[in-house]
């Protein structure tokens, strides 16, 4: 069994095991069983908090580049040096089996690295001069000042990785609030970048009342970036308070991703990614394939197959056990919304096929891994994100048709489609609208590419350049000829 940390705060450079509002209990959600607790910040620890990384940041914004990169590259060393262990603490965090987790941790690592080189690609440039009086004109990247980042519980590693790493690489000092609900997984990630060499008060680390955190740290005149994951109804209420002062802000939010699957799609590779990617993380995954758009002619076939593949998933406690596929889901109230969702399907709004209940376990928060044929389009399930183990499949005549399915939504975060067609896939490929679409795969996220979406799904991207730059701001030198 994996020993669970003391959990603790970081501020200004000093851990605090002590949280000002008392403490709140971490919860197993494969048993139930508390794990440990984790202090809950006061507004004076915020403040605290708030005022060592605006005292860093001018001296960690000085620092040269390569000793940025010098700095960040060992924190991603140590990272993969301690993966195994984090992986055994996430999964007693949240659930996930442990080839996820593991796989989750070493990746975050990649991405730690990729962007600790942009702080030493992104030089600048210089813009040819259109008069004689003029030297020269130089386009600068600046980091922007403390950065705000907050992060959901269903990727504890990854997400916070991606927010720290471009802050960090950029130039800025940062205040992390990861969800409460996955402490340790932060605070080990967090240890890792303060052993690499971050200095004092240049990475700060607070747990507590996401609402109240989030207030307070949004307000302060010391924030200059706020990068938030999560529900688009809380992505709204934070970019309001990020604009009342003009702050800049990043937002990664819901999404309800199509899964157009033409007739000529290889079929067996099709179906198998399919239910293997749906149920990763029990479908607890913004970028999760969540409504399948099925060509009428494989339709039936279609179905009876997912199902199958779906009633063969072994759901179970992760931490005990290995080869388990599907773990729990995050709290209890993530079962009541599944429960709530079924409730709304049945008759004209779609057909149960496999799955649909809470799963009969003396302890833990399992739901069924669940299909349902032939949702109506107004249905919950093709309207509002799912975010849990369950999947629409529905058919479609024509492309154009499953286009126009695919786009009904505000949602649009990413999309997916299966074809043997080159017309098909760069029809496909120009008129889904996503901000990351995938043609016969599902690998939307990697360090060199954007990850962002559009509409409801938020603004602004992570990973790749995009992730280093959304912590600058660009800033214009132009140089005369002096007067003779």
């Amino acid at each position: 069994m994996t020993a669970y940390p003391t959990i603790k705060m970081l501020i200004g450079g000093e851990w605090v095991e002590s949280g000002g509002e008392g403490s709140m209990p971490v919860i197993n959600p494969a048993n139930e069983q508390e794990v440990g607790r984790a202090p809950k910040a006061s507004k004076e620890q915020l403040d605290a908090a708030l005022a060592a990384a605006g005292e860093a940041f001018p001296k960690w914004a000085a620092t040269p580049a390569i000793e940025r990169f010098r700095i960040i590259q060992r924190a991603a060393m140590l990272l993969r040096e301690r993966a195994e262990g984090i992986a055994r603490v996430m999964t007693l965090e949240m659930g996930k089996p442990h080839a996820q987790a593991l796989g989750e941790t070493t990746g975050a690592a990649d991405l730690i690295e990729f962007l600790a080189e942009e702080a030493k690609r992104q030089g600048g440039r210089l813009v040819p001069v259109r008069s004689h009086s003029l030297l020269e004109q130089r386009v600068t990247q600046e980091p922007i000042g403390p950065a705000m980042l907050f992060t959901p519980w269903n990727f504890p590693i990854n997400l916070p990785a991606k927010k720290l790493a471009g802050a960090l690489s950029a130039g800025c000092s940062c205040v992390l609030k990861p969800a409460e609900t996955t402490p340790a997984t932060a605070q080990m990630l967090v240890e890792c970048f303060v052993e690499a060499g971050v200095p004092a008060g240049a990475i700060n680390l607070v747990y507590g009342d996401p609402a109240m955190i989030s207030e307070h740290l949004i307000a302060s005149p010391v924030t200059r970036k706020v990068s938030f994951t999560g529900s688009t109804a809380v992505g709204r209420h934070l970019g309001q308070l990020a604009a009342r002062d003009l702050k800049r802000f990043t937002a990664e939010l819901g999404g309800h991703a199509p899964v157009v699957i033409g007739e000529s799609a290889d079929f067996e590779r099709t179906v198998a990614a399919c239910a293997a990617t749906k149920f990763r993380n029990a479908g607890q995954v913004c970028v999760s394939p969540t409504r399948f758009l099925v060509a009428r002619s494989i339709y039936d076939r279609f179905v009876a197959e997912f199902a199958a593949r779906t009633q063969a998933i072994k759901v179970g406690d992760a931490s005990v056990d290995d080869s388990v596929e599907m773990g729990p889901l995050a709290h209890a109230g993530r079962v009541a919304a599944m429960q709530d969702l079924m409730g709304s399907l049945g008759g004209k709004k779609g057909e149960v096929v496999t799955g649909g209940r809470a799963m009969n376990a003396p302890k833990g928060f399992f739901f069924e891994p669940t299909v349902i044929a032939n949702p109506s389009a107004d249905s919950r399930l093709m309207t509002e994100e799912p975010f849990g183990p369950v999947a629409g499949i529905v058919p479609y005549d024509d492309i154009e048709d499953a286009v126009r399915i695919a786009n009904s939504l505000r949602y649009g975060l990413a999309a997916y489609a299966f074809t043997s067609s080159l017309d098909e896939s760069h029809y496909l490929g120009n008129t889904l609208k996503a901000g990351m679409v995938a043609i016969n795969h599902f690998a939307v996220g990697s360090p060199e590419t954007p990850f962002g979406g559009t509409g409801d799904s938020g603004f602004g991207s992570e990973s790749g350049v995009e992730g280093y730059l959304g912590y600058t701001e660009t800033k214009l030198v132009t140089v005369a000829k002096a007067a003779p």
